[in-house]
């Protein structure tokens, strides 16, 4: 095209330029209009491409959920006990501390989801599946290596994932009193209780 206007930068560059913004900004602040001013795109063109700020939101959470899950998956494959394997997996899944971007993200998109549609409902269901799917595996790992007591799997993922949801709420929220470390003291003695009680 004469002139040769510019061409719109790649996704994953819009994508991580939103995350970016979130965490040196704050979710508050990411707007079409400064989103399209940071990537050098209008907010009308920004809105071509993602339809909404839900869709914009939820694509920003699904690619920053594809980076944490090669992470999780590296850290859950190296050789280590299935213990060490369930502190990385707790690690990586409590917050950094208050207004961790991907939990601050996380929850503006959940909380959005009463009024999403069922494309949206599936796809954010996708993400729960694959970090309850790891859990699930790697806790059976741990009982048919006798390293855990013999706990259903699918059962005990789907309650410690329950705990770390609302320890990590309120570490990302900055509730008073409540801190990553502290909250990574509670749930390593709660393992230490319930899986290792028979060791």
């Amino acid at each position: 095209m004469a002139g040769g206007r510019r061409q719109a930068p790649p996704r994953e560059e819009v994508l991580a330029a939103a995350m970016e913004m979130i965490a040196e900004r704050g979710l508050e602040k990411l707007t079409m209009a400064a989103l399209g001013r940071e990537v050098g795109m209008s907010s009308g063109h920004l809105l071509y491409y993602f339809r909404s700020k839900d869709e914009l939101l939820l694509q920003t959470l699904e690619w920053s959920e594809g980076r944490l899950g090669a992470e999780r998956s590296r850290l859950l494959t190296r050789p280590a006990t299935a213990r060490e394997g369930l502190d990385a997996y707790v690690d990586l899944y409590v917050p950094d501390g208050h207004r961790d971007p991907h939990w601050t993200l996380w929850l503006e998109v959940w909380n959005r989801s009463q009024n999403a549609d069922a494309d949206a409902r599936d796809r954010q269901a996708a993400i729960e599946g694959a970090w309850h799917r790891d859990l699930v595996a790697l806790l059976a790992q741990g009982v048919s290596r006798g390293e855990f007591r013999a706990v259903d799997p699918d059962r005990f993922a789907t309650r410690l994932r329950a705990l770390l949801d609302g320890f990590s709420i309120h570490v990302a929220i900055g509730l008073r009193g409540t801190d990553r470390a502290m909250i990574l003291g509670h749930v390593r003695e709660f393992l230490d209780e319930s899986l290792l009680a028979d060791a």
